[in-house]
């Protein structure tokens, strides 16, 4: 017999069962569905009702898109809680640890409040099978409830529509931006990725919409369900000053002028603002100055060093490298190092397309498992997009491509490393 299930000891004492460690469950939760992915929310919401899962009582934001959506949630985060209110985030994927994906006023959740969701979780869902997503997904709302937090964010994992996220009814849906990203998932056009993130939407609810030039889609949506949606460019506005050290946001009601530069993406901060606007929630304009100069997010315009100046980003579809361009240019260098790792389903040429001209040399590194990309299809892009082959390199890791960046290195130079989470992780776990 198991000795995880024999309560009878020798000396006939009752033991407790063992109780698994966090690393346990993860191995567990990887093995026990046949498919990293399953749509749907049938599953996920028979056992959120098993477990008389609500967030009712907290003001819930769930936010969508292709890009954005991790900073956006930070900057919301951060200015909830200058204005000392009790705040949750769920965010996927994690970068290094897994307690990454929840966040209590702004601490990593502790292992053991995951196990403990989880075992909850085990013992509501009987026979019925959930995925590794769809169960940190209800672990984290079990948090979030046993918390009371007064308010709950919720960052989509894919899509929107059935996402696991989506069986909770947001007070409001924001909408970062839409990309051609998880294709094969949610269609290969601007306008039916748009209708699948507009399913966090709700019959008479509030979003808002962060993406600069919608699809039609969206605004179909938003007309279907009668939803009282606030638009970037219509409704909220942000406008940099010549030099790109401040900035002036416009919302519906309230404007903030001589804002600091942030270190998250400006239409990211700009889309947050409009959410907190229509909850309500602004922050002051002095704390918002503040707030603004303090968040950060690992692994997006993340600086790891000075010298050498070392900056991480996990940019991995077209939108994101073409904004990657934009603020690579505040750095004021002569040239660019780049180690970029990337994933087989991804766009790879068009998402290295931006950067293929920049005064650079190239560290193309393979990716290891399934999704795993190997760096002859990097480089071909490359030298495709008219990037010099004299100037690419290729590496069987990422390890050994940023290690090389890092020896070849020279002052006024930028070493950018780009791609995927797995392929940032990889450096800052070296960096650590």
């Amino acid at each position: 017999m198991n000795n995880e299930n024999n309560n009878n000891s020798g000396s006939g004492q009752v033991t407790s069962p063992v109780k698994k460690s966090l690393s346990q469950w993860l191995s567990y939760l990887e093995s026990i569905h046949p498919s990293a992915i399953d749509m749907g929310l049938e599953r996920v919401k028979r056992v959120a009702d098993a477990m008389s899962l609500s967030l009712a009582d907290s003001i819930v934001i769930t936010v969508a898109g292709t890009n954005g959506k991790g900073t956006t949630c930070r900057l919301l985060e951060q200015s909830l809680l200058a204005q000392g209110k009790t705040v949750a985030v769920y965010s996927s994927p994690h970068l290094i640890d897994y307690c990454e994906r929840v966040r209590f006023n702004g601490d990593l959740a502790a292992p053991d409040t995951f196990v403990d969701a989880f075992e909850c979780i085990e013992r509501a869902r009987g026979d019925i099978s959930l995925t590794y997503f769809e169960f940190s997904t209800l672990a984290a709302m079990k948090m979030m409830q046993d918390w009371q937090v007064e308010i709950a964010i919720l960052e989509v994992g894919l899509g929107g529509r059935l996402d696991a996220t989506n069986i909770v009814d947001p007070d409001l849906a924001v909408i970062t931006t839409i990309d051609l990203d998880h294709q094969d998932w949610l269609g290969n056009t601007r306008e039916k990725i748009a209708r699948e993130k507009a399913g966090i939407m709700r019959l008479g609810g509030n979003a808002v919409i962060g993406d600069l030039f919608p699809p039609s889609s969206l605004y179909d949506v938003v007309n279907e369900l009668n939803v009282n949606a606030c638009w970037a460019t219509k409704d909220f506005t942000s406008v940099v000053n010549s030099d790109q050290s401040e900035w002036e946001w416009k919302g519906k009601t309230i404007s903030f002028s001589e804002l600091p530069y942030p270190n998250i993406p400006l239409q990211n901060a700009s889309t947050a603002l409009a959410a907190l606007e229509a909850l309500n929630l602004l922050p002051q304009h002095n704390a918002l100055k503040e707030i603004l100069c303090k968040t950060t997010m690992p692994g997006r315009q993340q600086k790891i060093s000075d010298s050498p100046l070392v900056v991480v980003d996990v940019a991995h579809n077209p939108q994101a490298t073409t904004s990657m361009r934009e603020w690579l240019s505040r750095y004021k260098v002569d040239k660019y190092r780049i180690v970029v790792g990337m994933l087989k389903d991804k766009s790879i040429a068009e998402t290295l397309s931006p950067l293929a001209s920049l005064p650079a040399t190239w560290y193309v590194a393979s990716t290891q498992g399934a999704r795993g990309c190997d760096a002859d299809v990097l480089k071909s892009a490359l030298v495709n997009a008219g990037t010099t082959i004299e100037n690419i390199s290729t590496y069987d890791n990422v390890t050994l491509a940023y290690e090389s960046a890092l020896l070849n290195y020279q002052p006024d130079e930028l070493i950018l490393v780009f791609g995927s989470f797995v392929t940032v992780a990889d450096v800052l776990v070296k960096t650590n």
